[in-house]
């Protein structure tokens, strides 16, 4: 087990890796895990490592202490927030590279979710590919009671995940909601009850892994150029999508089906 990060008082990030599954814990004990700027400097490098970590087939994001994130810490904002150049250099140099470093992992990232999960915490949850849930968590973004707008790269990632009405109802009602709303929302994959979180975890982990990590990492590419790009696909793009076609893994799944067994991916 891999450990980066100490998680002390201050607030740090830990992540545990069990082969092929890396999982990063945001770790902030007595604040809900409220994410300290070292904390979003720190994700963004242990994403930047994961990343590029070719064994991975799948990334866990959870919060310590039964709650995902309470969002930023506002405790830090007089010393690292206090005029306009440093609201920018905090939004688009400490908060925008760790959103990006997640949003852009090459794996499949689950983000698992108990308790509570606004600000910040709803940001990192938005770029993760998959969201499941406890039926007693809760969701939002009051930052309008802080007198701020979500930042653009922050809104960024709410945005493609629910679009702009549901992002807007957010933002401008400030409300608090749970679970079952978030789903309706689009928010979420699944909510399941307490009990059944660390079942559901290791089943929906478990499907990630299954599956072929180049086809994974193809889907995730494909799905981010075509919701961010409405130009057509260029020849040397149309290329990228098929280079799979002589490849090791795609020879075994066409082999392990025909033959009746399950296949066995190496991620080539």
């Amino acid at each position: 087990m891999a450990v980066a990060g100490d998680a002390h008082r201050a607030g740090g990030i830990r992540v545990q890796r069990e082969a092929p599954v890396a999982t990063v814990w945001l770790d902030h004990p007595g604040r809900m895990n409220a994410i300290t700027s070292s904390m979003w400097r720190e994700l963004a490098r242990v994403f930047a490592a994961l990343s590029a970590d070719a064994d991975l087939r799948c990334v866990v994001v959870r919060g310590a202490g039964g709650h995902f994130a309470a969002g930023a810490d506002i405790r830090e904002f007089p010393r690292v927030r206090a005029d306009l150049d440093q609201v920018q250099a905090y939004h688009r140099q400490i908060i925008a590279p760790a959103l990006q470093a997640i949003s852009q992992c090459i794996h499949p990232v689950l983000a698992v979710i108990e308790g509570v999960c606004v600000g910040g915490g709803l940001e990192i949850a938005s770029v993760c590919d998959l969201r499941v849930a406890t039926r007693d968590a809760r969701f939002g973004a009051p930052i309008n009671r802080l007198g701020f707008p979500m930042a653009p790269d922050e809104m960024r990632g709410l945005l493609a995940l629910a679009g702009r009405a549901v992002t807007l109802e957010i933002l401008l009602e400030g409300r608090v909601f749970d679970a079952q709303e978030a789903l309706s929302k689009g928010l979420l994959t699944r909510v399941v009850e307490v009990a059944d979180l660390q079942t559901e975890q290791a089943a929906t982990v478990a499907r990630l892994c299954a599956g072929a990590p180049l086809a994974a990492r193809g889907n995730k590419r494909i799905a981010a150029r075509l919701s961010t790009d409405s130009q057509p696909l260029t020849p040397a793009e149309w290329q990228a999508c098929f280079s799979y076609a002589c490849g090791p893994d795609h020879q075994e799944g066409v082999q392990a089906f025909l033959d009746g067994r399950p296949p066995v991916f190496k991620g080539e």
